[in-house]
Parts: C-alpha cells; sequence; structure tokens
C-alpha cells in the first residue's frame, strides 16, 4: 500500500513528488509526457507582469519557495537547472517609462523593480528609450528538469510510462487502486489532460495554446532577457528562445505557421541582426479564467486531490502550490481560498446537491 499516486510529470507533479520524498511519503507516478506545457515553457521565473507592470499573484511567497526548492534539486539530480538571468523590460516611450516610476513607487513591486532606467549599449536591439531591470529574476531549464526527474523516478521503480486509464482505476474504502497499484490518496496533476479527467473536468480550465521559437543569432550577444512585443531569451551558444503566443481556440501541440509569423513579425520590430530560427514548439498551458490556480480535494471522494491551473507561470507556482496541498492533506491546513478549487465546486454544484 503505497501513501500516493501521482498522475502527472510536469513541473506540478514533480514539486509534489519531491516534497513527498522529502517526507518519507512512499508514491508511484504515472505520466505518458502527453502534456507539452511544461516541456515548452520559457522557464521564466519573473515575478512582475510586464504588460501592465503589476505584481503577479502571490509573487514573493512563490519566490521564497521556488529559488531554494530549484537549488536542492539542482544538487539532487547533478544538472544545472537555474540560470541567472536579468529581465529588461524594453521601453517603447517616454510614457511608458513615467508608468515604470509609479509601479516602482507601489508596496511590494519596489523590491522587485529598479528605478535606474538602462542604456541600451547592443547595437543589435533598437531601444531608444532605454530599459527597466527587474531584480531576482533567472530562467529553469524545464526540459532538462523533466528528463532528469523522470530518470529519476524510474531509476527508483516509482516510474509507470503509460497515459493514465480511467477503466483502470477504481475507490475502495479507505484506499484506491490502478491496475495492480494501491494507494491511500492519488493526485492529479495532469495540466490540460484534466479535461478528460472525469473526476475534475467541471473545473472552468480553459487551455491557453502557446508557441515558443528558438532563433540562433550569432551578432546579437544579448545576456539578459529582453521584454517587448515578445521575449528574447538567453540559451547559450548563440541561441535565444522567442516567445509566446496566447491562442485560446486551438487545444493542439502542433506549431503553426501563423504563430511562427506572427512571433517572428514582433520580434523584427525591434531586433536589428540577422538570425535562423531552429526550432518551433507548441503546448497548451493549464489556465483558468481567475488566474488563479485549481488545487484541493474532489468534492465527493476526499482522498482524489488536484493540482492543477498553473497558467503560463508554473515554475514559480508549482513549488508554492505543491507545499500548499501536501500541507493541507497530511496536517488538515486550509489552503489560500484564491487557489481552493472550492472556489469552483460550489458554484458547480449550486443548483445540483452532490450526491455519491
Amino acid at each position: 500500500m503505497l501513501d500516493y499516486l501521482v498522475v502527472g510529470c510536469g513541473l506540478a507533479g514533480i514539486a509534489f513528488c519531491e516534497i513527498l520524498e522529502k517526507s518519507g511519503k512512499s508514491f508511484h507516478v504515472v505520466s505518458d509526457n502527453s502534456q507539452q506545457a511544461s516541456l515548452v515553457a520559457g522557464g521564466l521565473y519573473n515575478p512582475v507582469i510586464l504588460k501592465r507592470f503589476s505584481l503577479a499573484w502571490n509573487a514573493r511567497e512563490q519566490m521564497d519557495s521556488a529559488i531554494p526548492f530549484y537549488r536542492e534539486l539542482e544538487k539532487k539530480l547533478q544538472v544545472q537547472l537555474d540560470y541567472k538571468l536579468r529581465v529588461l523590460r524594453l521601453f517603447a516611450s517616454v510614457e511608458e517609462q513615467n508608468l515604470w516610476f509609479e509601479a516602482a513607487d507601489k508596496p511590494n513591486l519596489d523590491y522587485f523593480l529598479s528605478t535606474k532606467i538602462l542604456k541600451n549599449k547592443n547595437l543589435n536591439i533598437h531601444a531608444i528609450h532605454g530599459f527597466g531591470k527587474v531584480r531576482y529574476t533567472g530562467r529553469i531549464d524545464t526540459r532538462t528538469l523533466l528528463k532528469a526527474y523522470s530518470r529519476h523516478l524510474a531509476d527508483n521503480d516509482k516510474f509507470l510510462k503509460e497515459s493514465f486509464d480511467y477503466d483502470e482505476f477504481q475507490t475502495h474504502t479507505g484506499f484506491l487502486s490502478y491496475r495492480s497499484i494501491r494507494a491511500k490518496q492519488i493526485v492529479f496533476a495532469d495540466g490540460y489532460g484534466l479535461k478528460s479527467n472525469p473526476f475534475f473536468n467541471y473545473l472552468p480550465l480553459n487551455g491557453t495554446k502557446g508557441e515558443l521559437l528558438t532563433i540562433k543569432a550569432p551578432d546579437l550577444k544579448e545576456e539578459s532577457v529582453i521584454k517587448s512585443s515578445v521575449f528574447i531569451i538567453p540559451l547559450g551558444n548563440d541561441r535565444y528562445r522567442i516567445g509566446a503566443t496566447y491562442k485560446w481556440k486551438d487545444k493542439t501541440n502542433t506549431p503553426t505557421q501563423a504563430s511562427r509569423d506572427e512571433l517572428l513579425t514582433k520580434l523584427k520590430t525591434f531586433l536589428r541582426c540577422d538570425f535562423d530560427v531552429v526550432e518551433h514548439v507548441a503546448g497548451v498551458r493549464p489556465t483558468v479564467a481567475d488566474r488563479r490556480p485549481l488545487v484541493g480535494a474532489h468534492p465527493l471522494q476526499k482522498n482524489i486531490y488536484c493540482l492543477n491551473g498553473f497558467g503560463s507561470r508554473g515554475v514559480l507556482i508549482a513549488p508554492y502550490a505543491a507545499q500548499q496541498l501536501y500541507q493541507h492533506i497530511e496536517n488538515k491546513e486550509a489552503l489560500h481560498p484564491e487557489m481552493d478549487l472550492d472556489r469552483f465546486t460550489k458554484k458547480h454544484f449550486q443548483d445540483s446537491p452532490l450526491t455519491a
């Protein structure tokens, strides 16, 4: 009898598994890696929404959880994951500079926003109004993380690579079973796969498709992340990730020519050197209308849990939300009300009371 069965091995699943290992809990993971959001993510940890110069939800608390989390994972997996990069917001006008200064005076934002306007020194970037700098930022190499962690689980006989078959899943008094596996609890960290999950598909997970390009630009020589109409994220070896798009109708992981053209058009408004596109990837982010995670227990089956809805900020949110869920399950601590999926469960079943 295991303590936990975890479905999904993206950022959410990894974060929860790490807590289980540290706590000495027994568990097994089922994942087919079909959800691409974590794999194709830009990987930035940036506490500021740079389109509106506002602080992301619970950003300070998430940063406090995330940075030591990835540092410990680096030691455990013997890989580099955390690349410290400064994030520069390219100003399109003097008005944007003024809005930046106003934002930097606000409580909490003042911790992350530098009030010094940085002059552009890169001739291959068009930025006549300079940049604003965000403090304490960087990039997590999500591809390396997902591959290394899946290998770690497999090496310890904790990983079953397959699509979760709901026909093979049964609930019993006091425990659950999946094929030959028996566990006390199950946590679904299945990303956009939640839409096919019979226990949680009532939740309003919208899903937003994102596409990114990787370019090779030997003349660019830029070491900072540049945010304008798109991000330029340095990857090393003259490679840069360009992203991302936000599409609400297409729910496939297939890259499209339209999004490629959109990204290139936006990039060329401020990039002034030649480059080659070397990769084009896509994935569906698990997004929610109110931009808050979906965390908590099924309304009827109290040993079935959801850990989802991180949108484009999974790198930051995952360690924080996973810790919240673990404390909720093991120590009966209340979830943050803005992430508790009860906010939708109560509304959904308001006119039709829950029945077993």
